[in-house]
């Protein structure tokens, strides 16, 4: 399996999530089925099949995050030096060339993405077209709503 890049923040988020799972969530459930188990009748008991259910969930997210985690490229993007060129963990200033706005957008990995703070994955059409451009560029993105063009403001690695 090839590797996957993700930021030092989100990796750390990953981390937490997983240290949750293990030490909070896990023996809580064991707990909740070891409670369903006294009540009786398993094949008739809601509350054992639902705690169950949860289980599963829980060790299937465990194991998801521990592949993620063991597979992760993690990029330390403060000391990125790329001479200004958009790369992985960039943060790009753009201004849409159709309505003069300006946004902000760090270029991470698809489990750290999130709009409304600013992170686009690198697997976006924004991203995909921003890759390897320098401030003053212009990229042309093909979303699903039809071709805009953006001009790259700065570009900076915080």
């Amino acid at each position: 399996m090839s590797k996957i890049p993700i930021t030092i923040a989100g990796a750390e988020k990953l981390r937490a999530e997983l240290q949750e799972l293990k030490t909070v969530r896990r023996p809580a459930i064991v707990t909740a089925i070891a409670e369903a188990r006294s009540h009786g009748d398993l094949a008739e008991n809601a509350e054992y099949h639902a705690a169950k259910e949860r289980q599963g969930f829980i060790e299937g997210r465990i194991a998801e995050l521990e592949s993620k985690l063991a597979n992760a490229q993690i990029i330390d993007t403060r000391l990125l030096d790329a001479d200004g060129r958009c790369v992985f963990g960039a943060t790009v200033e753009l201004e849409d060339a159709a309505s003069g706005e300006t946004v902000t957008y760090q270029i991470v990995g698809d489990d750290e993405a999130d709009i409304k703070q600013g992170r686009i994955s690198i697997s976006s059409p924004t991203a995909r077209a921003l890759i390897g451009k320098y401030a003053g560029d212009t990229a042309e993105v093909k979303a699903p709503g039809g071709v805009r063009e953006y001009e790259i403001l700065d570009v900076k690695y915080v």
